[in-house]
């Protein structure tokens, strides 16, 4: 079959056959840059749609994070709230176990009082 593509060419004369061929090399040039440039377009395209599902991913585990940061400070406010309650609540045990201590060291000395009256 490359004789039927050849045939028009006979009867051409050599500077139009030159032309022809350099037209026929610049064409597989050409093609063979096409090819490469599509190659490039689609490894691009690969490489493009790589980094957008990595930002996706990215984006979700920052949303997931966001999400744990408020819960983490939810609890952090909600614990430092009972931190300040047991701490009142100890203050408070602690007054009450002062009182109770005077109240103690008064019933002390009214004991030892009535004992020393009870000797006499």
């Amino acid at each position: 079959m490359s004789w039927a593509v050849e045939e028009w060419k006979e009867g051409l004369s050599p500077r139009v056959l030159q032309k022809i061929h350099e037209l026929e090399s610049q064409l597989d040039r050409l093609k063979k840059e096409r090819q490469q440039r599509q190659f490039q377009l689609e490894s691009l395209e690969a490489a493009l749609r790589k980094q957008k599902q990595k930002v996706e991913n990215e984006k979700n585990e920052a949303a997931m994070l966001k999400r744990e940061n408020q819960s983490l400070m939810e609890l952090c406010d909600s614990l430092e709230k009972a931190k300040q309650k047991i701490s009142h609540d100890l203050q408070v045990k602690d007054s009450q176990v002062n009182i109770q201590s005077g109240q103690l060291n008064s019933s002390k000395k009214d004991i030892e009082r009535l004992e020393q009256e009870l000797k006499r």
